[in-house]
Formats: structure tokens, sequence, C-alpha cells
């Protein structure tokens, strides 16, 4: 079972975190600075506390603006990236080190471009899902195993300001300054409860997590929002055209494509290909304000720019029209399985009652027993013969950990075999 957590007297009983009790630290920002803190990191004992700030919705993609560490005998350190080229000599310096670090997924990718990755981590967000916690952000976690609660204002601001204010850097100092006591805590919790070695396999999965495909793939534009509206194959070429364009603006002003132009006005020219300036605004009203003055100003500051992509898509030869996305190997949506085969419906049905009777007595989301995708692509195209050394090859080629494997491929196993 979980520790319970602290007696709540809303208001009252969290101690809240204002300060570094140490200070804030100076930002290292020249070469002599980093010096200093990579022999300070390096000379420190145990995990390092990792965590990065981006500026989403202010800059285009997902750069880290600062990055902060905490080691034993080393300090805190904030470091700017941004006058270095990289922090190759930090991931050095760190490499010996475990990282402790809280939604892991969200800040490797900004720290591999700068050139950080973890040979050894802890995730605190995932560790608190495998625990049963309740609510598992940083603040929360810490309330349930530390009885302290951080002051969390300044979470959605532009990191990339410059000079980076007092209050937003010791904001940024508090979110690892009792990441390695929380770690502490939380894995003697997890052992307790028999899932350590559980959580060890999801994290060493973590070190080579890359985050979603970036901008520069070739059919990135596929991504948008939406897409499934669109039935021609012109429409298609019109929408690729615009979403390179809007990209290319975008990246060239640093600020969010949804900035320049919204998905669904993308989409609105896409279908409606008009010819000439008069015809770019249209009735469509977007789902904010906000987003409907971003449409507007975007559709008038750009529209050359927008008619140049949409001529482009209309000109081109029919054999150059991109095809229609293939759903691939996924299965169909689960709604449909009723109608085009019965049996994995059924197995599908049974499943799904099983794992939650599952997650609920191991105190773990269902959706950390198994990846709803990879229960649904052995249910829907089983093995021929569904054993139990079947069913467990087929959950790892599809990448699911031994832990998942012992405690779901049974459950599948019983499915198979009942609805064939």
């Amino acid at each position: 079972m979980t520790p319970d957590l602290p007696e709540e007297d809303p208001g009252s009983d969290f101690e809240r975190l204002e300060a570094p009790p140490e200070g804030v630290p100076h930002v290292v920002d020249t070469p002599a600075a980093l010096d200093a803190a990579l022999a300070a990191l390096a000379g420190g004992e145990g995990p390092v506390a990792v965590d990065a700030e981006r500026a989403s919705g202010y800059r285009y993609g997902q750069k880290a603006y600062l990055v902060q560490l905490r080691r034993e005998g080393a300090g805190t350190w904030l470091i700017d990236p941004v006058p270095f080229e990289d922090l190759r000599g930090l991931d050095e310096a760190l490499a010996p080190a475990r990282w402790v670090l809280h939604a892991a997924t969200q800040d490797i990718p900004c720290l591999a471009e700068l050139g950080l990755r973890p040979r050894s981590l802890f995730d605190t967000e995932l560790g608190a899902r495998l625990a049963g916690l309740p609510r598992v952000g940083l603040s929360a976690v810490l309330e349930y195993y530390l009885g302290v609660t951080l002051a969390k204002e300044h979470s959605a601001v532009d990191w990339s300001t410059r000079p980076l204010p007092e209050p937003w850097l010791r904001y940024a100092a508090l979110d690892v300054e009792l990441l390695i006591t929380l770690q502490a805590r939380m894995e003697r919790d997890l052992r307790e409860q028999g899932k350590l070695e559980w959580a060890e396999q999801e994290f060493a999965a973590l070190c080579d997590f890359t985050g979603p495909p970036g901008t520069d793939e070739p059919d990135a534009w596929r991504r948008t929002t939406g897409i499934h509206r669109l039935r021609r194959r012109r429409s298609l070429a019109a929408l690729r055209e615009l979403w390179l364009t809007r990209d290319a603006i975008a990246r060239e002003r640093d600020v969010p494509p949804g900035r320049v132009l919204p998905d669904g006005t993308l989409l609105d020219l896409a279908q409606r290909m008009p010819g000439q300036a008069s015809g770019l605004a249209s009735d469509r009203k977007e789902s904010s304000r906000t987003r409907q003055r971003r449409a507007e100003q975007g559709l008038l500051r750009h529209q050359r720019a927008w008619l140049t992509a949409i001529r482009t898509a209309a000109e081109l030869a029919e054999e150059d029209l991109p095809e229609p996305a293939r759903r691939g190997d996924a299965p169909p949506p689960p709604r449909a399985w009723a109608d085009r085969d019965p049996a994995a419906a059924d197995r599908l049905t049974e499943v799904r009652a099983a794992l939650a009777e599952l997650s609920e007595r191991l105190e773990i989301p269902v959706e950390n027993l198994m990846t709803p995708d990879v229960v649904r692509r052995v249910l829907w195209t089983p093995p021929e013969d569904p054993t139990t050394e079947a069913v467990d090859q087929r959950l790892a080629e599809l990448g699911a950990r031994p832990w998942q494997r012992q405690l779901v491929a049974p459950v599948l196993v019983q499915a198979l075999q009942a609805h064939r």
C-alpha cells in the first residue's frame, strides 16, 4: 500500500517553500563561470537533480533557455545555454551521475539538443504514477512525500527573456531544490510496495527516449490537426505547401507556427484554395478570440505567401500530388471492431475489464500497465497460436518492458484463447 497522505488541513499543514535556503544562484553565462560549474558538479556526490525551462508558446521549437542542476556537495547551478555552442563538457562531468528529473520526457529532447544525455535516471513523475499517487505534478508529489509545497507562479513565462528576472530564477532553483530528497523517499516507497524493479525498467527505457518527430521530417505536415477532413489529393497538396510556408515563416520569426496561422485556418485554405487575396478570409471562426485575431492578422500579414503556396499546389501535375495517408498496420478505431471483427471486439471488452481490475488492485494507471496501442495491436492481430510465449514475444517486439509483459500477457492470452 502507498503511504498515508500527510494530515490535511487545507492551506495550513504544508510548508510553502518560497525561496532556496541557500539563496538564488547567479546565472552561469560565461566560459569561466561554466568551467566553475563543471568542476563543482563533477566533484559533487550522488545523483544530480536536473530540470530545464523552455519558451513554449513564445518561440519556435522546444529549445532550452535555462538548465537547472543541483548535487550534494556542489549546490545549485543555473546555466544559461544560449551563449554556448553546446554543453558537452557538462555532459562529460555528469556522465557517472544518475539524473533525477520530474516528467523526464518533457526535458530529455531539449537537453539532448545541448549535448546532454542521461546514462541513468530516476523520473519522479513516472515513479509517482507507479507508486499509486492520485496527483503527479511536482508540487503535489512534494506535498505527498515531504509535506512541502512550491511557489509555482512562473511556470508559463517566456524563458527566452534576457535578463531573467530574479523571481523567475528563484522559481527555477526551487524546481531542483528538493528533487534528490524526493527521489530517496519515493525509492523507499516503491521498494516497500515491491515496485522498484518495475520502475527501474521504465527509467532505463527513458534513457533512450528521443521525443516526437521533428518539423524537419518529410511528412511532418501530415500531423496537422484535422487533416483527416481533407479528402482530395489536391487539397492535401495545398495543405503541404501552406504548412511548409507557415513553418518557414515561424522559423524566421522565431515564433510557434500556431502564432503565425492556426491549423484550422490552414485546413480551411487547403479546402477552398482561394486564388485571390480577397478570398483568403472566410466566415470560419476560431475557438477563441486570441486564435481568431491571430488568424486574421496572419492571413493579412502574409497573404502573398499563402497565395503562392496555394498556386504551387494548384499547378502540380497529378502524379506529384501526395497520396492520402495510409493507416499502416495500426488497428482500426475500437468503435469499428464490433462490425469488422466481433471476436476481436469481445477480446477487447474482456481485456479492458481485466486490466481495469488489475490497475485498481496494483494502484497503477492502466496506461502504465501497458499502453493502449500495444494492447489493441495484439488483440486485433494476435499470434497464430496465442500461447503465453508467443504473446510475450509479440509484446517484447512492441517495446513492452518485462514487468509489463509478466502482468499483462496472461490477461491477453486468456482473452485470445476464449475469443478466436
